[in-house]
C-alpha cells in the first residue's frame, strides 16, 4: 500500500470518538453512563404511536422526498413562527436532514472552500472539526473560560481576517452549557454583516434554556439572508435514535446545503418525519414540563457533584454539567475519565476532546442529567466515593 496512510489526513487524529469508547467502558465495567447524551426514558407515547401508526400505514416506509415530507416541513415552518416569530416557505426554506448531524455536515460541505476560515466556539462538538476538516477549511477557535465561559467578542472581531468565511455558531452551548444573551448575539450579528459572514448557528438544545430564554440569531436584522439554523427532534422529544433534524434559511442557503446533503443520506427517517411532525405541534404545556423537569435533574447532580468535592459550572441549557477536577487533586480530564468506571462505576466525558488546545480543557470532565432521578441519586453516591 506504500507509505501513504489510509486515512485521509484531514481527518487524522480523528479516530473512534470519545463518546463510543465512553460508552463502550461503561457497558464493560457495568457503570452509570453519564458521559454520551442520550435520555434514558423514551418520549411522549402518542408520538411514538404515531410512528408505529405511520409504519403500519405505510407511510415513508419507502423513499421520502429528498426535502423531507410536506407535513414535517410545514410542522417546522409552523414551529419557527410559534416560537420565534420567523417565517420559512416550507418549500424553498426548510429541508430534513438525518439529524442535526447530518445538517452541520451539509452545510459546511456546501458552504467553505479549501482555505477559507471558520470561527467557532471551543471547547466545541466533536463533529465540527471533522466537518471543517472534510471541507478544507480552517477551523480557528474562539475559546469559552471557566467560570463563566461567555465569549470575549473583542477577541472574536481580532480572529476575523479576509479568509474568514462562516461563524459556526451552537447556542445553548454543548458542552459547556452557555446561553448566547440577546446583546452578545446583536454584536455577534454586526460582525457577521460587517465582515460579510455566513453563519451556521447549531440549537438543538434549544427548548433546553433554564432561565432567559433561546433566541435565535436569524431573527437579528441583516441575519435572515446569511444564517443557516440547524436543530433536531432528538433532545426536545427524546427520541435520539431516530435521527431527525432540520434546517432552515433563505431559499439560496437552502438550495446550496441540499445540494450537498443529498449525496449523504439521500433521504432518512421516514416513518419518523409523520411523527416528529405531530411532535412539534404538541402544546406549550409539554415543552414548559421538559424545561422545569430538566432544571430540578441538573440542580440534583450539580448538588451532588459539589458535594463530591467537583468545582462545578451550573448551566443555563443542554443537558450538561461541566466541572472540574483539580479541588479532587487530579489535573488530567481523560486519565481521570478513563480510571473513573473503575474507582465509583460511573462514565464522563473528558472536555479536552473538544478542544484544540486541550490544556485549555485538561482539568474538565462533562456530566450529562437527562437521566432517571434515581440514576442521578446513584450516580451521586457512587461520586462521593472520591
Amino acid at each position: 500500500m506504500g507509505a501513504r496512510p489510509l486515512l485521509n489526513r484531514r481527518l487524522a487524529g480523528m479516530g473512534t470518538t470519545i463518546f463510543a469508547e465512553m460508552s463502550a467502558l461503561a457497558t464493560a465495567t457495568g457503570s452509570i453512563n453519564l458521559g454520551q447524551g442520550f435520555p434514558d426514558t423514551d418520549g411522549p407515547r402518542e408520538v411514538a404511536e404515531a410512528a408505529a401508526r405511520a409504519v403500519l400505514d405505510g407511510h415513508g416506509n419507502q423513499y421520502p422526498p429528498g426535502p423531507g415530507i410536506p407535513e414535517l416541513r410545514t410542522a417546522i415552518a409552523e414551529h419557527q413562527q410559534r416560537f420565534y416569530g420567523l417565517d420559512h416557505d416550507p418549500d424553498h426554506e426548510v429541508l430534513v436532514t438525518a439529524g442535526a448531524t447530518e445538517a452541520i455536515a451539509a452545510a459546511l460541505l456546501a458552504l467553505l472552500e479549501p482555505g477559507d476560515e471558520v470561527i467557532a466556539f471551543e471547547p466545541f462538538y466533536d463533529s465540527y472539526a471533522a466537518c471543517i476538516a472534510m471541507a478544507g477549511a480552517v477551523r480557528v477557535p474562539l475559546t469559552l473560560r471557566a467560570p463563566s465561559f461567555r465569549p470575549d467578542l473583542e477577541r472574536l472581531r481580532s480572529l476575523i481576517t479576509p479568509r474568514t468565511r462562516l461563524l459556526l455558531i451552537n447556542t445553548p452551548h454543548n458542552p459547556t452549557g452557555l446561553v448566547l444573551t440577546p446583546d452578545e448575539l446583536a454584536v455577534i450579528a454586526e460582525l457577521a454583516v460587517e465582515h460579510d459572514l455566513l453563519v451556521v448557528t447549531d440549537e438543538v438544545y434549544e427548548h433546553l434554556v433554564f432561565s432567559g430564554g433561546h433566541h435565535p440569531i436569524a431573527a437579528l436584522p441583516g441575519m435572515r439572508e446569511r444564517t443557516v439554523s440547524i436543530s433536531s427532534a432528538g433532545k426536545t422529544f427524546s427520541f435520539t435514535g431516530w435521527k431527525v433534524g432540520w434546517v432552515t434559511a433563505a431559499p439560496e442557503l437552502v438550495s446550496a446545503v441540499r445540494t450537498a446533503k443529498q449525496y449523504l443520506t439521500y433521504v432518512s427517517a421516514g416513518p419518523f418525519q409523520y411523527a416528529v411532525a405531530e411532535a412539534l405541534r404538541l402544546p406549550d404545556a409539554y415543552f414548559d414540563t421538559l424545561r422545569a423537569d430538566l432544571a430540578r435533574k441538573r440542580d440534583l447532580l450539580a448538588d451532588g457533584l459539589a458535594e463530591a468535592g467537583f468545582q462545578v459550572f451550573r448551566p443555563e441549557g443542554t443537558y450538561f454539567i461541566t466541572a472540574d477536577i483539580t479541588p479532587l487533586g487530579e489535573k488530567d480530564g481523560p486519565e481521570f475519565c478513563r480510571s473513573l468506571p473503575e474507582r465509583c462505576g460511573v462514565v464522563a466525558i473528558p472536555n479536552a476532546v473538544f478542544y484544540d488546545d486541550a490544556e485549555a480543557g485538561r482539568s474538565l470532565v462533562r456530566f450529562t442529567f437527562c437521566k432517571k432521578d434515581e440514576v442521578l441519586r446513584e450516580a451521586v453516591q457512587r461520586l462521593r466515593r472520591l
